[in-house]
């Protein structure tokens, strides 16, 4: 009887002790994040570098608010980075060729899209697609990696990316490529982008400024400081300090007739991520960049806004820096406006429906720029 009243109590012990791990583990994974679908992916194997168009392009689903008539292509860029020291990486993008097509080689816009959104989702919000059909340019989206960054952010921050490689690399080795695989005008390449997107652009457009015949940056961070997550939180919220000058400095002292860069700047007034310094020293940057003196400034212009009718828009003001004929630099910041692409589909995050419409400033502008 004892024996038997023994082993009842062993197996009930045995069994609270089972239950207690059991629970241990339920609530340790659920204070673990799932890791994104992607990121669990077999690794990619070694590809070399190719600059031929793609063996059998996607064609992808046309993204939701509307098929347009133009081609709507999904492709991957891979290599291997510095002849092999590095292992091989691959960068997904999308291509919208439109149908609206112009005589003759074709402007390519490259947009690179911020933290939290996909390039699909930065084709829906900024509605460049569409743009580009009316106005008759290509339309390049790469795309980071969930396997780069978990919440696809581009590492604008870091050293090497700043000093033009890692992604840098990998987004100019998609304008070579479709540029080999499509008719497109060399002489009139822009880059934008939106948050680290737009520092992004900054730094491609920095590098390669042989590429790059204008760019727009969209509550842009400030180029040449941050190095960590850390600071580039800091760079977000309180600007570069004397760094923002010194790295620009340094910048073309090491690169002998550094060329024009024409730079569009917007930003919203009420950012609260990346804040309006930032602005303020992009402008100064750009300055140093192309030369321009006080003197170049002209009056600024306020836009007041307007709030009847289908598209509403926030008031705004416009600085222009003018050399001979042509305005070399445009800051633009939108009065009301948060950390959001404006005038863009507000159904997506960081999209603010209202006015200006920041893709069509960013099209005038380019357009009237070659390199």
């Amino acid at each position: 009887m004892l024996k038997s009243l023994t082993r009842l109590w062993l197996s009930g012990v045995k069994q609270a002790a089972r239950a207690q791990r059991s629970q241990q583990r339920k609530l340790l994974k659920s204070l673990l994040p799932k890791p994104p679908a992607k990121a669990r992916r077999k690794p990619v194997k070694a590809a070399v570098t190719s600059l031929a168009p793609a063996k059998s392009p996607r064609q992808a689903a046309a993204p939701a608010g509307g098929r347009l008539p133009g081609k709507w292509m999904a492709f991957y860029y891979s290599s291997l980075a510095d002849g092999g020291k590095l292992p091989a990486r691959r960068m997904p993008y999308w291509l919208y060729i439109p149908a609206n097509a112009p005589l003759g080689p074709l402007p390519l816009v490259v947009m690179l899209h911020g933290c939290e959104q996909s390039a699909e989702q930065f084709a829906r919000g900024t509605r460049m697609n569409a743009l580009a059909e009316q106005k008759g340019f290509a339309v390049a989206y790469p795309q980071q990696s969930l396997r780069g960054h978990p919440n696809r952010c581009w590492h604008w921050y870091e050293r090497a990316t700043q000093d033009g490689g890692d992604d840098v690399r990998l987004i100019a080795g998609i304008i070579d490529k479709v540029c080999a695989a499509y008719p497109i005008d060399r002489g009139r390449i822009y880059a934008a982008g939106l948050s680290a997107g737009a520092g992004m652009a900054n730094i491609l457009a920095l590098r390669h400024p042989d590429k790059i015949a204008a760019v727009g940056l969209h509550s842009g961070p400030v180029f040449g400081a941050g190095h960590s997550k850390t600071g580039a939180y800091g760079v977000m919220q309180l600007g570069a300090s004397h760094l923002a000058e010194q790295a620009i400095r340094t910048l073309l002292q090491g690169a002998a007739g550094f060329p024009t860069l024409p730079a569009i700047l917007i930003q919203g007034r009420e950012d609260r991520v990346v804040r309006r310094i930032n602005q303020e020293q992009l402008e100064a940057q750009f300055r140093l960049i192309n030369r321009l003196d006080a003197g170049s400034a002209e009056p600024p212009v306020e836009k007041p806004g307007h709030a009847s009718g289908r598209r509403q828009s926030h008031a705004y003001r416009i600085q222009d820096y003018r050399r001979g004929r042509k305005v070399l630099l445009r800051v633009c910041d939108v009065a009301q406006l948060d950390h959001a692409w404006s005038g863009g589909d507000c159904s997506l995050k960081y999209n603010a429906c209202a006015g200006p419409d920041a893709s069509r400033m960013m099209w005038d502008f380019f357009s009237r720029h070659r390199r």
